[in-house]
């Protein structure tokens, strides 16, 4: 059964924002690396390279926990419409 279109639209606003936000996350993960990097060069085993390495695993969780969210959003209901702009994915069943 496909869903009703109002849960077609927040399972669209839901797609869309997880995607927006993994994107964050993954530009904080790049961020707290290279600050890890530069820290451990100039100053290894310091409390700023540890606090750098725990915010970069913060961000490294928070973007699995979106990832994961957005996996199980694309198992739940008709996923079609949502994942590919509205329109039904080419496949050669269609």
């Amino acid at each position: 059964m496909a869903p009703k279109k109002s849960e077609r639209t927040q399972l669209t606003r839901a797609v869309r924002q997880l995607r927006r936000i993994r994107s964050f996350y993954a530009a904080a993960m790049v961020v707290w690396a290279g600050s890890a990097a530069l820290t451990g060069r100039q100053a290894a085993g310091s409390r700023q390279l540890w606090v750098c390495v725990l915010l970069l695993a913060v961000f490294a969780a928070l973007f699995v926990t979106a990832s994961v969210a957005l996996r199980r959003l694309a198992v739940r209901g008709d996923v079609q419409a949502p994942l590919t702009g509205g329109h039904p994915a080419n496949t050669a069943s269609v």
